[in-house]
């Protein structure tokens, strides 16, 4: 399957309905949709427990509390994409582009998964960063939205989206 990228590059990605994919194609795929989410939870594992201190330490509640560590998690998600975008030698603009067309729903749903889960456990939005209910909960749901976002980026990258723009520039 040939795709055009979001950077403008086109590139030709194997799937496992193309009759020219093999066994280790999908496996490639796998390994970079995780690879993929690798990256994204780093960002998401530190906006969230960044944002549980900013929020513990100004006795934020519930609401302000998820907020701070959602954009906190995007921003740092984005970070750690841009930086390396600009070493390849792209403009500051057109990194900011390529992580938020690269970075953007994974994050997504690895924060909709993350904060969903520590939605339901109860007493775990009231836990403080002292407690052994934030940390395992946090933990449970960070590996929960791992798994559930490693099909997710397989899907994007497979068809030429997600990380898959992050691949084009190590292809140039």
């Amino acid at each position: 399957m040939t795709v055009d990228t979001p950077i403008g590059y086109t590139r030709t990605m194997p799937t496992e309905n193309t009759p020219d994919a093999s066994n280790a194609d999908a496996v490639a795929l796998w390994q970079s949709a995780v690879q993929a989410t690798v990256h994204c939870l780093t960002g998401c594992a530190i906006g969230e427990v960044l944002g549980m201190v900013v929020a513990t330490a100004f006795g934020f509640g519930n609401a302000a509390s998820i907020a701070v560590s959602v954009v906190l998690a995007f921003l740092f998600g984005y970070t750690l994409t841009i930086q390396p975008v600009l070493r390849a030698g792209l403009s500051f603009r057109r990194a900011v582009g390529v992580a938020f067309a690269s970075d953007t729903v994974s994050i997504t749903t690895m924060e909709i998964v993350d904060n969903a889960f520590i939605i339901i456990v109860p007493g775990a939005l009231a836990a403080g960063l002292t407690d052994g209910l934030f940390w395992w909960s946090l933990a449970l749901s960070l590996v929960i939205a791992f798994v559930i976002t490693v099909p997710v980026n397989r899907w994007l990258i497979a068809r030429g989206r997600g990380h898959a723009v992050m691949h084009e520039l190590h292809a140039r």
